[in-house]
């Protein structure tokens, strides 16, 4: 099984059409830690039906085609695929209970050479199917840890988002619990890594792992938190890097600079002290 560059270039991938609720929004707000104080009111905006608000960061969830790595005929070995990077800009607030038409497609294949595996950028534009209208962007960078020396033509990678160097202007911890990732696959991504011993063992993990846009979600919870004091139509745009794996149950450390409309973001895992999610980018409006 290999990466042929210009079939996979040529993939087409089908639209996701999805329609999702109240319901929906709650599970995606409790799968990245909202909820866990029962006496917190601004998270409880986010985890009951009434007057509810919806987390920006779940626009990269909506319209997805589902595990497509895996279901066609890509060359990948899916197995040990992790998240790289990813990012969301709203070009409006979501809406509580909506359709929408998520349509992807494939960016670049960065083959980073033999032994160091392959990138491949995608974008999805998510649409309302009633009107339309845009919603989101998401872009995202998946990380191909088994399929480099495919002989794909030399491309660069673009730079991540620095970080500051000062210290950072506010932090935030937040929570992970045991059963995180096993409720934060409910939002989308049933990948077994996240969830079956032996798959997290194949792949080289002790256990399964949680969800590298889990950990994009409890990033945006804490720059949600932090930066918009709980304000979702005060977040425009999040990105990130992801740079180690998290277990659930561990603490996660958001670490953010604020210049003007930017917040730049990092989160480390408290207890084994490594950055799990890196360079990141926000933008946020007053």
């Amino acid at each position: 099984m290999t990466i042929v560059y210009d079939k996979l270039m040529a993939l087409e991938i089908p639209q996701g059409e999805q329609t999702y609720g109240p319901k929906d929004c709650i599970l995606y707000a409790l799968g990245v830690g909202l909820g866990q104080d029962p006496m917190d009111e601004d998270q409880l905006a986010f985890v009951y039906e009434k007057n509810l608000k919806v987390l920006p960061t779940m626009g990269a969830v909506l319209g997805h085609p589902g595990f497509w790595m895996r279901d066609f005929d890509t060359g990948i070995d899916w197995v040990r695929i992790v998240n790289g990077e990813q990012g969301v800009r709203l070009h409006r607030p979501l809406k509580p209970q909506n359709t929408v038409i998520g349509r992807q497609r494939i960016l670049e294949v960065v083959d980073k050479g033999a032994g160091k595996g392959a990138l491949i950028f995608t974008e999805r534009k998510v649409t309302d199917k009633a009107t339309g209208e845009l919603i989101a962007t998401v872009t995202q960078t998946t990380f191909c840890r088994a399929d480099g020396g495919f002989g794909g033509p030399p491309r660069q990678a673009p730079e991540p988002h620095p970080i500051p160097g000062r210290a950072p202007d506010a932090v935030c911890d937040l929570k992970t619990r045991p059963e995180t990732a096993l409720i934060y696959r409910l939002s989308g991504d049933r990948n077994p890594l996240h969830a079956e011993p032996a798959v997290a063992r194949a792949a080289g993990f002790t256990q399964p792992i949680m969800h590298g846009l889990g950990n994009f979600g409890f990033a945006g919870h804490a720059v949600l938190k932090t930066m918009c004091g709980y304000d979702p139509q005060k977040l425009a745009a999040f990105a990130c890097r992801f740079s180690a794996p998290v277990f659930p149950g561990e603490t996660l450390r958001t670490e953010m600079w604020r210049d003007g409309a930017v917040v730049s973001f990092r989160t480390r895992v408290v207890e084994r002290d490594v950055i799990a999610v890196n360079n990141g980018r926000a933008e946020v409006t007053s």
